[in-house]
């Protein structure tokens, strides 16, 4: 069983057919896909799931905390299911390719106290831009 099928069966959210494979689809290292994708993929092994089966899904995901929700510059939102691992995101900025990564060291503790303004920071998130090899080696 993937890791977020034991996590929300843990959670005692109901398994329904559409719910489990939108969660299969959702599982394995670095997945960043898009709803449309998750459709796509979802329908592969469930022909009749709907599109708004899929959406409505997904923001329950995102709602439990079981999925991130990854926003890329103006491109469509992304579904990441390694939510209870810190992590940072390396962005490509030619295909939008997206790859988790865990840079050492504890980005609150970057941010000096005379620049929090009084806030009590809780989360960072930091968000790594480049070219993926494929499209550096496009540019060249």
């Amino acid at each position: 069983m993937s890791d977020l099928l034991e996590r929300l069966r843990g959670r005692g959210w109901r398994l329904t057919s559409q719910r489990r494979v939108v969660a299969e689809v959702l599982d394995g290292e670095h997945v960043h896909l898009t709803a449309d994708e998750v459709h796509a993929r979802a329908a592969e092994r469930l022909p009749e799931i709907s599109r708004a089966t899929v959406y409505n899904t997904l923001g329950e995901l995102v709602t439990l905390g079981e999925v991130i929700e990854v926003s890329t510059d103006g491109r469509a939102k992304r579904y990441d299911p390694n939510a209870h691992r810190p992590h940072q995101h390396l962005i490509c900025t030619g295909c939008g390719a997206i790859r988790d990564v865990h840079p050492l060291g504890d980005p609150l503790a970057a941010l000096p106290a005379e620049q929090r303004f009084g806030f009590a920071v809780s989360q960072a998130e930091v968000t790594y831009r480049g070219l993926c090899p494929d499209c550096a080696g496009c540019s060249g």
